[in-house]
């Protein structure tokens, strides 16, 4: 047999009168009284664990599972006490859920014993009655309670008491009330007590993820009512029923042996809750006039919760809440209010896990539609607005850069001095010759407009270096107009069918051209070179389709060269409109870029 490595070479008799119940590994019967001591062919008692007025606690090593396990053995002798011991172990088998303790179908058994007198001559039952249950590996609500007497913070207790009233509601559909609800009776699953030196909210986003689910224990007062249903308050039979008494937390109806029901559950689980929120025993905070706990000042919480708690706590039990259901739908309530405070959204899903099962995946597929369509409907407004926000800007910028551009060329002295400087200078690129005149300035100047307004406007996600964007866009909206002045120049030197379609495309490039040089120095934080030959192609795409559209007028849609001294009138705002309709051109083009393809190319893998 393989045993645990934490078994000692000890084992303990479970006989409560055995005069010497510590033996040996490896005894079959007590060496004093004779009593088994493996049980059931498979669980060997280790050691006594706590006491109580009808049961004895014992750990039990399972031989079949190998691991440990919880024996709980009656030792008080009437009938009505082997009653209610039945009646916890029927129930406890009944039950599948994660917060109560699992009871296998053959953990219920009746140990026979030997003798029938111990060897101290105490007179004994014959037969000893157990049961063995899951062991629960953590602390309890009480030893948490001991730690913090301050009092616990109210998003821990709302948690836990989400957790409490989602297995109340397993039981009370089953109608079983439990009776016995207090802090010692509620266990956080894999929580040790030296981890709770300090609660804080980061301690509690570790512990919703990783454990601290809570367990509902000892079912030792379980009452299961026959063909109980809910009614209203009013017209609920009487029913008689055993007293059993937790000082603090039973409720007046249950300490006079009247009337039970869910409401019994309810008004313990609040005086548990109160205590756990204020450290203070329920009993010292009754009102000695009324009955009533005095605590709402002790603790500073959540209007909607003292509400519900002082509910649930009410002496006249028609004043409580009625289901768990009810509880839950208060206490959603209060869950979202708290997940607003924290800003986490896990709150959430814990609010989900106390839906019914069939309404869970319902509300999860409403949520995750509701996420992807509020990240759509997000997306789309913010491209729309920051798309449009760089349509203006960079039409603006390149409008006033083309008008600054006109003036100084045109009617000012440095158009002319600028003039006479390069008269006499041409660039000869593959035999054909380009001018350089006064034109460059306006040009210049509309793409430094541009990209200074493209840069300023930071909605793609670039920083904001003007210096690079300025001579970045005066060097595109230069190096385009001469790409227009040489696919126009060169039709008469190159003069074969794919020369002249090579030049038509260069010269449909040119505007591309323009705003792609300047989309590379607008400081984008990457895919630099990407962005740049998106904005070019779209650039030219759109250009094309405006001329075969005949939207604008042909005037608004290419470069132009003003030979003569002074524009007229119509060429001064046919040249503005131009630049500004490129700039607006090349804004949209980054918009379309940054909130459509680039994600895209990403998604596929580029």
């Amino acid at each position: 047999m393989v045993v645990h490595q934490s078994l000692s070479s000890k084992i303990r008799c479970i006989n409560p009168h055995c005069p010497n119940p510590i033996q040996a590994w490896g005894n079959k019967f007590c060496q004093s009284c004779g009593t088994p001591l493996l049980l059931n062919d498979r669980y060997i008692p280790l050691r006594r664990i706590s006491t109580g007025g009808f049961a004895k606690i014992y750990t039990v090593w399972d031989k079949k599972n190998q691991t440990e396990r919880i024996l709980k053995v009656l030792v008080e002798t009437s009938p009505k006490a082997l009653e209610l011991f039945d009646q916890e172990a029927s129930v406890l088998a009944s039950l599948n859920h994660s917060g109560i303790p699992k009871v296998e179908p053959d953990n219920y058994f009746y140990l026979r014993r030997r003798n029938s007198h111990s060897a101290n001559g105490h007179s004994n039952q014959l037969f000893l009655p157990c049961l063995v249950m899951e062991k629960i590996d953590g602390c309890t609500l009480e030893d948490i309670v001991e730690k913090h007497p301050q009092g616990c913070p109210d998003i821990f207790v709302i948690d836990w008491l989400f957790q409490a009233v989602q297995i109340l509601l397993e039981l009370h559909r089953r109608k079983i009330i439990h009776r016995d609800i207090k802090p010692s009776n509620l266990m956080l699953r894999g929580v040790e007590v030296s981890s709770l030196t300090k609660l804080s909210r980061s301690f509690f986003h570790h512990q919703r993820k990783n454990q601290g689910q809570l367990v509902i224990i000892d079912f030792g007062g379980v009452k299961q009512i026959d063909n109980y249903k809910i009614q209203p308050r009013e017209t609920v039979a009487q029913r008689s029923t055993t007293r059993l008494i937790s000082p603090g937390y039973s409720p007046p109806e249950q300490i006079t042996g009247e009337e039970i029901g869910p409401f019994t559950d309810f008004y313990a689980l609040g005086r548990t809750f109160i205590h756990l929120l204020t450290g203070q025993y329920p009993a010292e905070l009754e009102d000695p006039s009324t009955g009533e706990l005095k605590w709402r000042e002790l603790k500073p919480v959540n209007p909607a919760l003292a509400d519900l708690l002082d509910d649930m706590v009410r002496l006249d039990a028609a004043q409580r809440p009625a289901t768990a259901a009810e509880v839950q739908v208060r206490l959603a309530k209060i869950y979202r209010q708290e997940r607003r405070s924290l800003g986490i959204s896990a709150v959430w899903a814990k609010v989900q896990n106390l839906l019914q099962p069939q309404l869970l995946t319902l509300g999860e597929n409403i949520g995750r539609l509701y996420r992807i369509f509020f990240q759509v409907v997000n997306q789309i407004v913010a491209g729309s607005v920051d798309t449009t926000w760089g349509m203006i800007v960079g039409g603006v910028g390149g409008g006033v850069g083309a008008i600054f551009g006109l003036i100084l060329a045109y009617w000012s002295g440095v158009g002319d001095r600028f003039s006479d400087i390069f008269t006499n200078y041409w660039l000869v690129v593959s035999d054909v010759p380009l001018s350089i005149s006064r034109e460059i300035i306006v040009f210049g100047l509309a793409g430094l407009g541009m990209g200074v307004g493209l840069t300023d406007v930071g909605s793609f996600g670039q920083r904001r270096h003007y210096l690079p964007a300025a001579l970045m866009g005066m060097t595109g909206y230069v190096l385009g107009r001469l790409c227009w002045q040489f696919s126009q120049a060169a039709s008469s030197v190159y003069t074969t069918t794919e020369d002249l379609i090579i030049l038509e495309v260069m010269g449909k490039l040119s505007v591309g051209i323009a705003t792609g040089f300047t989309t590379l120095g607008l400081g984008l934080k990457k895919d630099r070179l990407v962005y740049g030959l998106l904005v070019t192609g779209l650039t030219a795409i759109i250009f094309v389709g405006l001329e075969q559209l005949d939207i604008f007028p042909k005037l608004f849609l290419r470069f132009i060269f003003l030979n003569q001294n002074q524009p007229n009138l119509l060429q001064f705002f046919g040249s503005i409109a131009f630049f500004s309709l490129l700039g607006c051109v090349s804004g949209f083009c980054l918009g379309v870029s940054h909130y459509i393809v680039i994600p895209i190319l990403r998604r596929l893998g580029f």
